[in-house]
């Protein structure tokens, strides 16, 4: 049974710098593990735990013969710096990927050094997930800078072209619990919360009959990217403060709607990042 999106993985080149841009301009806490993770795995690793939500960890190869470093970089030789993979816990991933396997999903082989089991991103709609055993990251959640107020990941939106094959996946073959679909008139999209016991929600999305600007950019993402995971929605309680602090420290923001603002994927490594109003 799976029980928990602890966090969501972004592959970089420049582990320096994407650390001090969440720690410094987003102002999370960062936890920087690399002194351990070069030696075990042969990747530099970070976790962002900030106080509420599924956690943002960074990645970036190190050691070229490794199986996670050459993981990382065949990722960013084929689509550059970005969302890398969606992290979910279950109790023991091994028997969990028997499971998972019966249901028909792509679950590969234990990688060298790994924790947990993948499964293949062309049986998830684009997205590599990765099961770990419960509790696979021990660092404890701190305060982000009271300053913008951010919250951990609350919401991953996965950008699909079928609505009702994702949910089969997510819902019924990963055996998390998913809401009826939802068209959404104003954004012009149809889409679907699943909801992972633990940690931030997931969202899968595809484009309905709407022509608006998130239905377009959901678009172009799918016709450029492919299916995949298109942003990570983090919260904060004053918005405005938020954005005005965030570009301050010189982030390139902008408004994508009412109550939602967008930092500019070329300022987040690849990465889309959506920020609501709690």
């Amino acid at each position: 049974m799976i029980t928990g999106m602890p966090r969501i993985a972004i592959a970089v080149r420049d582990f320096d710098r994407i650390v001090t841009t969440f720690r410094d301009q987003f102002g999370m806490p960062v936890i920087d593990i690399s002194d351990s993770s070069v030696d075990s795995l042969g990747a530099k690793l970070a976790m962002c735990v900030p106080g509420k939500g599924s956690n943002i960890e960074i990645m970036c190869p190190e050691i070229a013969d490794a199986p996670l470093s050459q993981s990382l970089q065949r990722f960013l030789d084929r689509r550059g710096e970005g969302l890398f993979a969606l992290m979910l816990e279950a109790p023991t991933p091994d028997e969990e990927a028997e499971v998972l396997i019966e249901r028909g999903l792509r679950v590969l082989p234990l990688m060298d050094g790994a924790g947990g089991r993948d499964i293949h991103p062309k049986s998830t709609h684009g997205v590599l997930i990765r099961v770990y055993p419960v509790g696979s990251f021990e660092g404890q959640k701190e305060q982000t800078d009271k300053t913008l107020g951010l919250s951990g990941i609350t919401r991953v939106m996965i950008a699909v072209r079928d609505i009702e094959q994702a949910i089969l996946v997510y819902g019924t073959k990963l055996g998390m619990p998913v809401d009826p679909i939802v068209v959404d008139d104003v954004r012009g999209v149809k889409s679907a919360i699943c909801h992972p016991p633990t940690g931030g929600m997931i969202e899968l999305v595809s484009v309905g009959d709407g022509d608006g600007a998130f239905a377009k950019s959901i678009d172009e993402f799918l016709q450029s990217r492919g299916e995949g995971m298109f942003a990570l929605v983090l919260e904060t309680q004053d918005l405005q403060k938020t954005a005005d602090g965030l570009s301050h420290r010189g982030l390139n923001v902008s408004a994508v709607s009412a109550g939602t603002i967008e930092i500019a994927r070329a300022d987040m490594f690849g990465a889309q990042i959506h920020i609501e109003a709690k």
